[in-house]
């Protein structure tokens, strides 16, 4: 079922409309690329997004809303990203990792000063989430 999702979602890439969140100064470039309710299992919902890191690009420690479930999948160069009080570790094109409702994502940046990166992160959260990132204070 997960599989599927995902690839449903890899899919949505190549026809869906992005929207940025935000852009520019260093930051992640963040689109949504895909939103889908969850036919059987009503409440929740598939949204995913891409996220995309100039060369030296970060994004601002952080946190989900307390319903989602993240699958993130590095599609482009090398993600440096650590969770919670875990270590910093570096996940290269094709490597995966998992967010769990409470995480707190202390480091996400792009590993190459030199380098694009991109990351796709699949969500699974209650249907009425619309704030999907919520940075540090």
């Amino acid at each position: 079922m997960l599989r599927k999702m995902i690839s449903a979602a890899a899919f949505a890439l190549v026809f869906a409309a992005g929207t940025q969140a935000h852009a520019g100064g260093g930051k992640a470039k963040i689109s949504v690329v895909f939103d889908q309710k969850l036919p059987n299992v009503p409440g929740k919902s598939m949204k995913a997004v891409m996220v995309e890191y100039e060369p030296g690009g970060i994004s601002p420690g952080h946190t989900h809303p307390d319903s989602a479930f993240i699958y993130a999948t590095v599609l482009e160069g090398a993600i440096r990203s650590a969770v919670n009080d875990g270590p910093v570790k570096t996940y290269k094109a094709g490597e995966s990792f998992a967010e769990f409702p409470g995480d707190h994502h202390s480091v996400s940046a792009n590993a190459s000063d030199t380098k694009p990166a991109r990351l796709l992160a699949v969500f699974v959260l209650d249907t009425d989430e619309t704030e999907l990132t919520i940075d540090d204070k």
